[in-house]
């Protein structure tokens, strides 16, 4: 009997260790509570530059997420995430997790560069390679509320790395539009915003007149 106990204690403990190692490389459990308030077809709240709060939480870089098809959070995230970018008042061609208060690295991305032009999801994207040639895009942002401008300094092309749901790690390669949406939404992982590129072109210029 004493060693049934022993043995249960033990598959206890182990098994506590296993659960809080996994909570800790997901989801923290505010975050948990903010996808899992509503369903998966529910928008959440875009997170806005004007807020100090909602500001200081778009500066903080994102981090690892890992890709597991039976994590429900994710799964609702993910959809929840979607159905933000997609919603009437947003309409937007990509969006990243801190942009509605999930400091984890995941975005949504349209690719203008595939046929329908279809909406993909993205875990841990990285951007590898940069081209040296440049192109002249009009940006605008979920979290930047009423203003675009126009950006000379993003690559023409990239050199990327990914996650799938699925756990499958993929590199791509793309141009044109669509490497802009890359660009603009993984440097939102790192909390960076399309300003700060304007205000670098800006001084750019001015220091070379």
């Amino acid at each position: 009997m004493k060693y049934i106990l022993s043995f249960s204690v033990i598959c206890f403990i182990l098994f506590g260790c296993s659960s809080s190692k996994g909570i800790k490389s997901s989801f923290s459990s505010q975050e948990v509570n903010l996808i899992m308030h509503s369903d998966s077809i529910t928008p959440m709240r875009v997170y806005k530059i004007n807020n100090k709060k909602d500001s200081l939480l778009l500066r903080t870089k994102s981090t690892y997420i890992k890709p597991d098809l039976k994590d429900p959070v994710l799964q609702r995230f993910v959809k929840r995430l979607y159905a933000t970018v997609r919603d009437s008042i947003s309409m937007g061609v990509g969006i990243a997790a801190p942009q509605v208060g999930v400091l984890k690295n995941i975005i949504w991305v349209q690719r203008f560069d595939k046929p329908d032009m279809p909406f993909e999801v993205y875990l841990n994207p990285k951007i590898t390679k940069y081209s040296k040639k440049t192109q002249k895009v009009k940006e605008g942002c979920l979290s930047i509320p009423n203003r675009s401008d126009t950006l000379s300094s993003r690559s023409l092309t990239i050199s990327l790395e990914y996650d799938t749901m699925e756990g499958v790690h993929i590199t791509d390669t793309v141009e044109g539009f669509t490497s802009v949406i890359f660009q603009h939404e993984i440097d939102h992982l790192h909390g960076i915003l399309y300003l700060d590129h304007l205000q670098k072109e800006i001084k750019e210029v001015s220091n070379s007149n």
